[in-house]
């Protein structure tokens, strides 16, 4: 049985403007179709029927596009932001209980094409409260924020680098309530700070994804995405 999804849909997306001033970034156009969608297709692909997206920001738009999911025969449900704003790793911990125990997260604007299963095998035999995907980047898509060396991550830091690091945060991720100890429920804090605390504890897990990330956060990663993604609708027919 697969893990549980949550998906982070609940920024913003002040990059990406003047397309986003009246959408959430989830159903902004990517080859056709709302780019929640193609996510939800690619999950659906993978065996992930229970999806929740954690939304804030014009997060009724989401849910009245989307709705149930029986039209793709998986089951959406919705958390909404509170009067305050959590940030990506308050907003997970305030979501657990209506997500599920342990659960995969991924951004609402990453479009990740890996093995899943594999991904959540390892997290699972690794016992330990987190796992963290990279994948090898040399700053091609980003700047480059992890030190990955024989096939365990030495550092991550997004402001501040490790010299030598070549690898980034992928974008997929698996937690367990444990991952969240010594957080208050309302709690402002962000995941990464999150992943550095049980890398520094010796508690997160590394997998490290061949290939790369497509994402729709930033105007380039989104034409990129509508390149990529009209390519593959082609290349199915």
């Amino acid at each position: 049985m697969n893990l549980p999804v949550a998906i982070l849909a609940g920024g913003l997306a002040t990059r990406l403007h003047p397309a986003t001033a009246g959408i959430p970034k989830s159903l902004v156009d990517v080859a056709g179709r709302p780019f929640a969608e193609h996510q939800i297709d690619l999950l659906r692909r993978q065996g992930y029927r229970d999806i929740t997206f954690l939304v804030g920001h014009l997060g009724e738009m989401v849910r009245d596009s989307l709705g149930d999911g029986s039209r793709w025969g998986v089951r959406l449900r919705y958390v909404f932001d509170g009067a305050t704003l959590l940030g990506t790793g308050g907003a997970i911990l305030r979501a657990l209980p209506q997500v599920g125990d342990p659960c995969l997260v991924l951004y609402g604007d990453s479009y990740l094409e890996c093995d899943y299963a594999a991904i959540e095998q390892a997290f699972l035999k690794s016992g330990r409260d987190a796992l963290m995907t990279v994948c090898r980047n040399d700053d091609r898509w980003d700047r480059s924020n992890v030190l990955f060396e024989d096939g365990r991550m030495v550092s991550y830091d997004k402001a501040s680098p490790a010299s030598g690091a070549h690898h980034i945060d992928y974008g997929l991720g698996a937690l367990r309530g444990a991952a969240f100890e010594g957080y208050g429920p309302d709690e402002s804090f962000d995941l990464a700070a999150v992943y550095q605390r049980l890398l520094a504890a010796g508690r997160l897990a590394a997998y490290e994804v061949p290939g790369r990330f497509y994402e729709i956060g930033s105007p380039e990663g989104l034409a990129e995405t509508r390149t990529h993604l009209a390519e593959r609708r082609i290349a199915i027919r």
